[in-house]
């Protein structure tokens, strides 16, 4: 078994709440933080819901740009679990960072009245001004210095696998002995126009758009997309050591990672589901664990009709006849992309803690060619292990082995 790195703090953003425990409470109670889109002019969009964290900065008609977004989020969810961590700043250790793509936004590209890529280039060449609206490495510098981490910021865009990169490169830092401590977190904040559009036109999103909150509805007949979402996750990992030598509380365990790629598409897994598999059976070989040695999968359930089908017969594959439950916090929450990574292990932390699944809500029509237990209501649960799957555009699967803390 690798050696086992301590998470010693968390922290949490969600359109539920600001907070790890305002969150899980909402979770246990089965709450859709999905609703009507109100930051921006949503007429003649297939849809008009997300899962929305609105930002008093936010100005009418004039919404935060992603980036500015991402990082106030992403901020938020350090700060609460550094301050759990119970860590002195300067925080002194690594900082692991899954972002969204870097992309200048339509707003942001007609402010410098430029409609084309020569003439953004031109219009942008030396405004140094612009770097907090337009570049996430600038984000990432901005939390580092906030926080006062260690060295150059870890920043990686594997899609929706990106936070659970972040853990997966944080872990594998303090393993290889370059720090004893690290913040792994994701933010995201992409929920705009234009990506709406751009989903919609690769037919991903629900268009349930007379009933926002029943819309993300993972593992059922009726699926019919995703459903975008704004948050951020972040965990303060440790190691064993270092945690026990300062008397830290000991939150839960990160065991192990595992991931696979899978270059078969630009936006779709092979169908046969092999990288995933993979994926999942390499966290649990880095973990020391065997199948029956999981007692919950939060799965990457996102509420499309291939994505669920591929998750479920990969669980069947792994675990054969000893499948354990397997829930969906997106239909809670909707599909946080960038952040989902993290916010899930994190989900997954408290449920090992309180030993009690989290739900996937809005199963009154489950399919049962799926074979799944999948957690209609939130229930009491004897697991010492879970595992966090994180599946993403391209063929970027991550998946993360999560521990109870004795």
């Amino acid at each position: 078994m690798s050696q086992r790195i301590a998470v010693t703090g968390i922290g949490l953003v969600t359109a539920l709440g600001w907070g790890a425990e305002a969150n899980w409470a909402a979770m246990r109670q089965g709450r859709s933080g999905v609703r009507p889109i109100a930051r921006f002019d949503t007429q003649g969009l297939k849809t008009r819901f997300a899962a929305c964290v609105d930002l008093p900065e936010d100005r009418p008609g004039a919404p935060l740009s992603v980036a500015a977004r991402s990082r106030r989020l992403g901020e938020a969810a350090i700060a609460e679990a550094l301050a759990q961590s119970g860590l002195p700043a300067p925080f002194g250790g690594l900082l692991c960072l899954g972002l969204p793509p870097v992309e200048i936004e339509w707003p942001q590209r007609l402010a410098l009245g430029a409609t084309d890529y020569r003439g953004l280039i031109a219009a942008a060449a030396g405004r140094l001004d612009l770097r907090d609206e337009f570049m996430f490495g600038a984000t990432a510098a901005h939390v580092a210095a906030r926080f006062g981490t260690r060295g150059a910021p870890q920043v990686v865009t594997t899609a929706c696998a990106s936070g659970s990169s972040a853990i997966q490169m944080a872990i594998e830092a303090i393993r290889r002995g370059e720090c004893d401590r690290a913040i792994a977190a994701g933010a995201e904040a992409s929920l705009q126009p234009e990506t709406l559009v751009r989903f919609s036109l690769l037919q991903a999103l629900s268009t349930r758009n007379e009933a926002p909150e029943a819309a993300s509805r993972p593992f059922t007949l009726s699926r019919d997309g995703f459903v975008m979402a704004d948050g951020a996750g972040a965990l303060v990992l440790e190691s064993e050591a270092h945690a026990r030598a300062r008397g830290a509380a000991i939150l839960g365990w990160v065991l192990g990672a595992g991931e696979a790629a899978d270059t078969f598409h630009r936006t779709r897994s092979t169908p046969d589901g092999s990288a995933i598999i993979r994926a999942m059976q390499r966290a649990m070989d880095d973990a020391g664990l065997e199948p029956a040695d999981i007692g919950y999968v939060n799965a990457h359930g996102t509420s499309t009709p291939e994505n669920d089908r591929m998750e479920a017969m990969a669980c069947r594959a792994v675990f054969g006849d000893a499948l354990p439950p397997v829930s969906s916090t997106k239909s809670m929450i909707g599909h946080t992309l960038s952040a989902a990574g993290a916010i899930e292990a994190a989900t997954c932390l408290l449920a090992l803690r309180d030993q009690v699944l989290p739900p996937t809500i809005n199963q009154d029509d489950p399919d049962p060619e799926l074979g799944l237990d999948t957690v209609p209501a939130a229930r009491p649960h004897a697991f010492r292990a879970a595992l966090s799957n994180s599946f993403g555009f391209g063929g970027q699967n991550v998946c993360v082995a999560l521990g109870r803390a004795e």
